[in-house]
């Protein structure tokens, strides 16, 4: 399960002064009964984090039109996913893009790995028998080759990744 963190409050949570566009500010997540609950504070006003704090990073105050980054819709994805089949220099981006749709949890592992090396501490072994992947709002399965990226190309496959991941693009 992932806590849905909201966007920074429009004041300080120890000054009461509202915050401006471009104002550093450090936001916490803090353990309540409630759950967790997020404070933002300004730098300036900042004295340390309360007793409870599971989290804390700084950013900037977001301007008022600031929409941020959107990614890319699951449909999308899985079209890439789709149209990258079978194409063998692209089996490492299409690797880690199924992962991405595991963890969106568009997709979903049908079979567990029998190979004998392969543990929930970390991935597959390279050569080991694809993944079969479920998509229930597709009914498909899909065939994903085990393929991270070589050290040497393992930059680029990235950039390629967060390009698909926030826009959508082909990349």
């Amino acid at each position: 399960m992932e806590p849905k963190i909201h966007r920074p409050q429009a004041q300080c949570s120890r000054t009461g002064q509202p915050f401006q566009p471009g104002d550093a500010i450090i936001s916490t997540l803090v353990r309540s009964p409630e759950g967790l609950v997020r404070t933002d504070t300004l730098a300036t006003a900042w004295t340390g984090a309360a007793e409870k704090s599971v989290a804390r990073w700084r950013s900037t105050f977001p301007k008022p039109d600031a929409t941020g980054a959107v990614l890319a819709p699951n449909d999308v994805l899985l079209d890439i996913i789709e149209q990258l089949q079978g194409h063998q220099p692209e089996a490492p981006l299409r690797y880690l893009l199924a992962l991405q749709l595991v963890r969106r949890r568009v997709l979903r592992f049908v079979d567990q790995p029998t190979h004998a090396s392969a543990t929930s501490a970390g991935p597959p072994p390279i050569g080991a028998e694809p993944l079969r992947l479920a998509c229930r709002k597709r009914d498909c399965e899909y065939l994903v080759q085990v393929a991270p990226p070589e050290p040497a190309t393992a930059a680029a496959v990235e950039a390629r990744l967060a390009a698909l991941l926030w826009s959508g693009d082909a990349a």
